[in-house]
């Protein structure tokens, strides 16, 4: 690589690193949620129940996104509507979980179907203190109401910054400001946001990630996270690469300049590999605060930073720093 190249992203990734240190205590955060088996040498997942994801809708989804079509479902504790969701949470509570992530299946106006679950949200809230985060999907303001009033303790949201994107790949008939409408309904209403943005969700390209940037930027969330298109087996993307590093490198540089005093954290969903190492040791370099089932050796090139890993077995939505 040329000399002047090196010296530039040397010098993003010191200026990137100066706003960490300006903004955070020097802790980094790493975290092995219960959605798989995870142990590194660094690393240990000691208690895999502490926190699970349960799916309301089974393994079933309205829109069958090219890049998922359920997929992400099916690992998740379908919920036996005879059962029903308080009974379901009582019964992980018993084998140790002290948090869950209530998500499911889009209906084809993209929204995750919660209406009928508020009350059991909050008595698990109130009978059994468990850590609830909802994934929504869009909501309507009164939706973002009801989980305020049910006392969820974040919200997460997949915000994408494209119409390309929002029709080609989720199916949907709406527009990027149907997303940023629901940022500014969780926001009316003081919950914990934490949105995520899907690098290269548009077959495996760049698109809108920059204009959901600029979206979330407007809003008091709690966190960032940060997931990368993994291609899928069985799914319309699983011939589709991943976006090229240096795309990566350049959101991550742009993404901590531009939110200099929010948490951001790459999720759990990234390709294996190489290309995890990679960019996991670039999420140290440029200051993000939390890596979601870190790569080998990644908590030592922290500590080399002069940071200090703390460990967790709940989800990077979750996580502050």
């Amino acid at each position: 690589m040329d000399s002047g190249i090196v010296a530039a992203v040397d010098a993003r990734r010191e200026e990137a690193f100066a706003i960490r240190k300006e903004n955070f205590c020097d802790t980094i955060s790493f975290f092995a949620p219960g959605l798989k088996r995870f142990s590194t040498e660094e690393f240990q997942q000691k208690t895999p129940r502490a926190f699970r994801p349960i799916s309301l809708t089974g393994s079933a989804c309205a829109l069958q996104c090219e890049h998922c079509q359920s997929k992400i479902l099916e690992p998740m504790i379908p919920l036996n509507p005879r059962e029903g969701l308080f009974t379901l949470a009582q019964r992980l509570h018993q084998q140790g979980t002290t948090g869950i992530l209530i998500s499911g299946g889009s209906n084809k106006t993209g929204a995750v179907p919660l209406q009928k679950y508020y009350e059991e949200i909050a008595r698990i809230k109130a009978k059994l203190g468990m850590r609830v985060m909802v994934h929504t999907g869009l909501v309507d303001r009164e939706t973002a109401r009801q989980l305020k009033a049910a006392g969820v303790d974040g919200v997460m949201i997949d915000i994408i910054g494209a119409n390309e994107t929002i029709q080609q790949v989720y199916h949907l008939n709406k527009t990027t400001a149907d997303y940023e409408q629901s940022l500014a309904y969780f926001s009316e209403f003081g919950l914990s946001i934490r949105p995520h943005i899907i690098l290269g969700l548009h077959f495996g390209q760049f698109l809108g990630e920059y204009h959901a940037l600029d979206m979330i930027s407007r809003y008091p969330v709690h966190s960032l996270i940060i997931v990368i298109l993994t291609p899928l087996v069985g799914t319309a993307m699983q011939n589709v690469p991943p976006p090229p590093l240096p795309d990566i490198e350049t959101f991550f540089y742009r993404s901590r300049l531009q939110l200099p005093e929010t948490p951001i954290m790459i999720g759990c969903a990234r390709p294996l590999g190489d290309h995890k190492v990679a960019v996991d040791y670039m999420a140290v370099d440029y200051g993000l605060n939390g890596i979601a089932y870190p790569a080998d050796g990644v908590v030592a090139y922290a500590r080399k930073k002069g940071l200090k890993p703390k460990f967790f077995e709940d989800s990077c939505s979750c996580g502050s720093a």
